[in-house]
C-alpha cells in the first residue's frame, strides 16, 4: 500500500502548503483545487483496484479489502480537510437550506460559487449555465468510467465464484496455467501428466504440431468452421486453401491462442473425451464417443477436464486445467 501512503503524504503536503497561502486563494481557486485532489484520489483508487486484481482469488480478495479500507480513510481525511478550508472562507454546507452535496459538487467542478443563493443573481448568466452543464456531463462521464473499471474486476470475481461453486461439489479445483498463448495446450499437457501419474507423454509443442497435422489431413472437416470464423467475400479456392495452411502453420509455430477448432482436433488426436467447465457459459463436451468407449462409469479419470475463463485476463480468454481437489 505504498502508493496509497504516497497519495496521503502528497495530499497532506498540499493541505499544509494551502494553509500558508489560503489568504491569497479565492473561493473558486480553492474549489478548483479541491476538484483536482478528489479526481487524483479517484484515479489512484482505480489504479490500486486494478493492481489488486492479480494473484490467487484469496490474494485478490485480501488486496481489494485493503484497498477499500485505505481509500475510505483517505477519502474521509480529504473531505475533512476540504471542509476546514471552506469553513475558513465562511462556507458552511451543513445547514438545511443548502442544496444537496451532489449539486454543490457540480457547482464546484463548474467553478460556480456555492454560497447562499442570495449572494447570486436570481437568473444565472448563460456562461454560468454552460459551465454547470459541462460539469454535469463531466461528472457523469467520470462516474461511467469508474463503473466500467470496477465492472472489469467484478466480472472476474463473479466468473471465478460461479466456477468454484460448480466444481467444488464435484470434488474438483483449478490448476492455474501460465497465460502465454499456449494455455490450451499446456492445460491438456497438465491433464495428460495427471493421467499418467508422472510426466506427460506430449509437450505443449507436440500437441500443437499434432493438431496442425490432423487439421491438414482432415481439412474438409474443419474448413466450413474455419470459413465461418474467417469469412472473406469473393475468395477463390486457392486463396482459401492458402489461408487455411497459414492458420495451421500458426498453430504449430507460434503462440496462437487455441479455441473450438483446436479442441475438436485434440479430442480426435488423443481419442479422449474433453469436458470444458465455465463460469460464464454453459459447459461444453467434446468427443463423447470416446467417453462411451471407456465403459467404466467413472469417465472423469480418463477424460480431459479444462476450465474456460472469459474474464481472467485483459488480453482475452484463458484455459486452465481442472484437477481433483485432493491432488491440488
Amino acid at each position: 500500500m505504498a502508493d496509497a501512503t504516497t497519495v496521503e503524504d502528497t495530499m497532506s503536503e498540499g493541505v499544509s502548503e494551502n494553509a500558508v497561502t489560503e489568504k491569497r486563494e479565492t473561493r473558486e481557486e480553492m474549489l478548483s483545487r479541491h476538484r483536482k485532489e478528489t479526481n487524483d484520489l479517484q484515479n489512484k483508487e482505480v489504479a490500486l483496484k486494478k493492481a489488486a486484481a492479480k494473484g490467487s482469488k484469496a490474494e485478490q480478495k485480501a488486496k481489494k479489502k485493503q484497498v477499500d479500507e485505505e481509500i475510505s480513510r483517505l477519502s474521509t481525511n480529504l473531505k475533512e480537510a476540504h471542509a476546514k478550508e471552506l469553513a475558513l472562507l465562511g462556507y458552511n454546507g451543513s445547514t438545511d437550506k443548502q442544496k444537496g452535496d451532489f449539486d454543490n459538487l457540480v457547482k464546484a467542478i463548474a467553478g460556480v460559487s456555492v454560497t447562499n443563493q442570495a449572494e447570486q443573481s436570481s437568473k444565472p448568466n448563460k456562461q454560468a449555465k454552460r459551465r454547470e452543464k459541462r460539469a454535469q456531463e463531466e461528472a457523469a462521464r467520470e462516474h461511467t468510467i469508474q463503473e466500467e473499471q470496477s465492472q472489469i474486476v467484478s466480472d472476474r470475481f463473479i466468473e471465478s465464484e460461479k466456477l468454484e461453486r460448480k466444481l467444488k461439489p464435484l470434488g474438483f479445483t483449478i490448476n492455474e496455467i501460465k497465460p502465454d498463448g499456449h494455455c490450451l495446450y499446456r492445460a491438456v499437457e497438465d491433464q495428460l501428466a495427471l493421467h499418467s501419474g508422472g510426466s506427460s507423454p506430449c509437450t505443449h509443442q507436440d500437441l500443437r504440431e499434432m493438431v496442425a497435422n490432423y487439421m491438414r489431413k482432415n481439412a474438409s472437416d474443419f474448413l466450413p468452421f474455419f470459413l465461418s470464423e474467417n469469412a472473406a467475400d469473393g475468395e477463390c479456392a486457392d486463396s482459401i486453401t492458402e489461408r487455411f495452411e497459414k492458420y495451421c502453420m500458426d498453430i504449430e509455430s507460434t503462440a496462437a491462442w487455441g479455441g473450438q477448432l483446436e479442441l475438436g482436433a485434440l479430442t480426435h488426436c488423443l481419442k479422449k473425451h474433453i469436458m470444458i467447465y465455465s463460469g460464464s457459459f454453459p459447459d461444453v463436451e467434446m468427443g463423447k464417443e470416446y467417453k462411451q468407449s471407456n465403459g467404466t462409469g467413472s469417465s472423469s479419470k480418463s477424460s480431459i477436464l479444462l476450465s474456460f475463463h472469459r474474464h481472467a485476463f485483459g488480453l482475452g480468454e484463458h484455459y486452465n486445467s481442472v484437477v481433483p481437489a485432493a491432488v491440488k
